[in-house]
Parts: structure tokens; sequence; C-alpha cells
């Protein structure tokens, strides 16, 4: 049974990745070094720190890149907030009377101010913070806490957070909200594998707190398979909206998601595609269905069937993501076949073509 929480901050709690990415192109920038697109820059950051600074600009000493980095961080400050679920989760926590911890490599100057604009503080019974190495630092944070490591899971966003929960033999959880993308994480092999601390909740009050079957970490699988709805969706010039999401590897794709027990299909998809992009649509038609089976590119084992259509949206066309997706862009179709599109979204893009043609 879990009783203890060790949390990273960054990219788990918080969302401050877009800041860091700033800040460390302002470094790239004073060493005369090209910046790196947000994706160049979650395929190449790791921890320690100090290994991706020595592959980019091994010749600037390490306290220099710190002083750029603290003169330019503090104007990037107000950009960071609470990832969604952070704060339920930690309630969660509070509510069923787990011990919480935070083991970050957060600087001592950044974690005050985020800290009081988060009220996330108040959670934690121990803060280590600044810690280059969590891996040689978690053996002490056990110890020193009396904490029973199968009693105690470590979450975080990075390769080194489930190294580092591998050293302190602790359960470890990997969350899809911060740097490392899905295949980096996957590499690691966390005993959990989630798409952001909301869904963790759901595990463990499926499984009263307990993760362990036979020595591994259970697993949430889905008994039948689940219907779902996505939708292509046309503006008012045939541009079509493509979003851009965590849990299908960072490919992009379509809006949707499943239907509830009592929704008709077409109700599904009006409500799903309102809660991810804020558009209303019209001129809804029924394309075909997919058989979506255990897909390498999604976060997680799962089959879908997948009821794909096209529609329009009704004017005005602005767009207004939740959290399920990172980024949008309308695109025509030749410029939506130019992306690195998930693979369901790829067959429907040829069965539409098809239709059009025949």
């Amino acid at each position: 049974m879990i009783l203890n929480v060790i949390f990273d901050w960054s990219g788990t709690l918080v969302d401050d990745l877009p800041a860091v990415w700033r800040a460390t192109n302002h470094i790239l920038a004073k060493a005369g070094r090209p910046e790196m697109s947000l994706a160049e820059f979650r395929a190449e950051f790791c921890l320690p720190f100090k290994g991706f600074y020595d592959r980019h600009t091994p010749e600037i000493p390490m306290a220099q890149l710190e002083e750029w980095y603290h003169a330019i961080f503090p104007t990037l400050q107000d950009s960071v907030e609470p990832l969604p679920h952070a704060r339920a989760f930690l309630d969660f926590c509070r509510a069923r009377g787990l011990r919480l911890f935070l083991l970050s490599t957060v600087h001592s100057r950044q974690f005050p101010p985020q800290a009081e604009r988060t009220g996330f503080a108040g959670y934690f019974e121990r803060v280590y913070i600044e810690v280059m190495d969590k891996r040689e630092k978690i053996g002490e944070l056990l110890a020193e806490n009396g904490l029973n490591p199968r009693e105690t899971i470590f979450i975080g966003d990075m390769q080194h957070d489930i190294e580092t929960a591998r050293h302190g033999n602790v359960w470890s959880c990997a969350v899809l909200t911060g740097f490392n993308r899905l295949e980096e994480l996957r590499a690691s092999r966390p005993d959990l594998l989630v798409e952001h601390l909301g869904e963790l909740q759901q595990i463990l009050e499926r499984n009263g707190l307990d993760l362990s079957v036979n020595g591994h970490a259970k697993t949430v699988a889905d008994a039948r398979p689940i219907a779902t709805v996505g939708a292509l969706i046309y503006n008012d010039t045939d541009d079509m909206l493509m979003v851009r999401t965590r849990k299908w590897s960072d490919k992009w794709g379509i809006p949707g998601g499943k239907i509830e027990r009592g929704e008709t299909a077409e109700i599904a998809l009006r409500r799903e595609l309102k809660e991810e992009t804020d558009l209303d649509v019209d001129d809804i038609r029924f394309v075909f269905v997919q058989d979506c089976i255990n897909s390498p590119e999604f976060y997680r084992p799962a089959h879908f069937l997948l009821l794909n259509y096209t529609c329009r949206c009704v004017a005005p066309a602005n767009v207004r993501l939740n959290e399920e997706a990172q980024e949008f862009r309308w695109v025509s179709e030749a410029a939506a076949l130019a992306l690195d599109l998930n693979q369901p979204t790829r067959a429907l893009f040829e069965a539409v073509r098809k239709t059009k043609t025949s």
C-alpha cells in the first residue's frame, strides 16, 4: 500500500517548461549557439543538466551559465502555473493521510515565488530542493524520514526521476505533463506511466492505494473496447484543424474522445469537440470506423473503436484548447499530410480522399 509520495516539481506539479525553454535559449544565444525549438529542447534536455550544457556549451563555465540563467528567469517566472489535476491530487493525498515530500532540482531562488504563487508548499512534510542529482539524495530522504521503500512512490516527468526511484527501490510513476517525451519515458521503464496526476489518482482510488500484484505495479486495463468519436473539422476556407497531444507520442491528430453512457455518437462528438476546442460544429458526416488495438503511438495499451467524422465549425473559428492538447494548427490538406500524423488520423485522411474521388 502506498503511504508516502515523493514529488518532482517541474513538469510534475507546475508547468515551467516554456519558461525553462526560453531561459535556455537565452543562454544558448549568449553562448553563440543556435536556439532550439521546443520539440528539440524536449528531446535534448536531461538531468543532471550539467550533461546538457557539457554537450552544447562545453567551453562556457557552469558559473557563467548559471549567472545568465538566473538573470533571465525572474522575467519569465510569472508564466509558471500549476499543472491541471495537481492541486486535486495533492488534496486527495492529504485527505488520505499520505506523507508528502518534494525532491527537485528547482533552484532555491525559484522555488519560493513558485510555491507562493501555487500555494503548494504547505502540502509537503519536507522539501528537498536544488538537488542536482536526485539519485544521490533519495536514499538519504528515505532514511531521514523513516520511509519504507515499498510503501513509497516517486512521481516525475523525466528519465532521471525514474532512475532515481530505481536507486531508492521505490515505486516509480512517469507523467506526460513535463519535459521528457513519451519515448524517453517508456525507455526508462517506470512502474506506472500516466497522462497526468488525475489518471494516477483514479488508479490509486480504484486499487485502494495498493499498487502491488506479485511484486509488480497494477495497471488499469479496459476490459472491453472503448468507443470514441473524432472529426476532421473544416473552417470556411476549407483548412482543417490539427491538434498535437503528448499521449499520442506528440504526433498530430484530430480532436475527439469517449462516448459516455446514454449519449448518441453525434451528441458525444459535439460535446467532445466543444470541450477540447471550444468550437461548435455542423454538417456532421460519418466517414468510417477504425479498430485501434494497442497502438504503439498511444501512451498505454488500449483497444479503441474510432468513429470518424468530418464536420464544419460554426464561425467564428476561435480555438481554445483544454488540457488534452498542447498545440493546434489550421492547415490545408497538403500541409496536414506533411505533418507527423498519428496513424489513425492518416488513415482517416486516406478514407476522406477516396470519398472525394469516388
